[in-house]
């Protein structure tokens, strides 16, 4: 599978970052090869019909769509060419690493790493177009740079991600209160980290050096579920992804995945989702998404 590796901009300031319109990459976004990138994307859709099959989800694409994709998540674009009209923000996680003090700003950020609410929002025809702005202000600070604009990129891009995480906030019902600790949030770094070789808590407490009750407590303060409830969320979607797309067995995945036998995770996967693996698979190619 191929992944689209960052390539700096060729602009006046040297970030990790870039605006770019769907003039110059509707051809990629128009095929329908599955593939991933290591950049975060957000997809502001003016004009748009079709589909795409993201994080085994799959997501109705119309006007006013806005899309949110994490590095490496897997996906797979079914765009009509006519009328086309979006716009994407990219940019590695290191732009926000130098420029913010909050390490763990992208895991405060509701619609990245989800794997419980849809990975889009719908808005009005003002809320894009105020967002479109900004972008293209971005953009131009990105051409014509001068001493400051990189502190304007920052602050643009800075109050587009906390205005965006307003809204998916909103719209799913979610709360965007800050934890007065950030374990909750190293425990959620961590998982995207070791998840295929750590499938205990333990190996997290000792990772973050506190106790199993600590992690459980913010966990279940922040995300309202608790840590081993996050936990095998985050390991169910880990099978599920070498399912559909590794080409590995059953025996292959289960060993990859650090379970001692396959009947194990066998057991586990029907536990979490009440079917067997080749029912799921058989649904997903049937174009049922669970």
């Amino acid at each position: 599978m191929k992944t689209v590796k960052f390539h700096k901009t060729e602009c006046g300031v040297e970030v990790l970052l870039n605006v770019l319109h769907g003039d110059t990459l509707s051809e990629k976004y128009l095929e329908r090869d599955i593939y991933n990138t290591d950049f975060f994307e957000i997809l502001l859709f003016k004009k748009a019909k079709g589909s795409l099959v993201l994080n085994q989800q799959k997501i109705t694409i119309a006007d006013n769509t806005i899309i949110f994709i994490s590095p490496f998540q897997k996906r797979q674009w079914t765009l009509e060419k006519e009328g086309l009209d979006f716009t994407v923000l990219v940019f590695q996680e290191n732009f926000l690493n130098d420029f913010f003090s909050d390490k763990f700003f992208t895991y405060r950020m509701l619609y990245f790493y989800q794997l419980n609410y849809p990975l889009y929002i719908t808005v009005d025809d003002e809320q894009l177009q105020k967002a479109l702005d900004q972008l293209m202000e971005i953009k131009s600070e990105l051409v014509d740079s001068k001493t400051d604009s990189i502190h304007i990129i920052r602050s643009l891009t800075y109050y587009l991600l906390l205005k965006f995480n307003r809204i998916y906030a909103e719209t799913n019902h979610l709360s965007i209160e800050r934890a007065e600790n950030s374990y909750a949030y190293q425990f959620k770094q961590l998982l995207e980290l070791h998840i295929r070789q750590k499938q205990r808590i333990d190996h997290y407490a000792d990772l973050l050096n506190v106790s199993r009750i600590t992690i459980n407590t913010c966990v279940k303060k922040q995300f309202n579920v608790t840590a081993t409830e996050l936990l095998k969320q985050r390991l169910l979607f880990e099978i599920k992804n070498d399912l559909i797309h590794s080409g590995k067995t059953i025996a292959e995945i289960a060993y990859d995945l650090d379970f001692s036998e396959p009947g194990h995770m066998m057991r586990f996967f029907k536990t979490q989702t009440g079917i067997t693996s080749g029912q799921f698979l058989l649904d997903y190619q049937n174009g049922i998404f669970s």
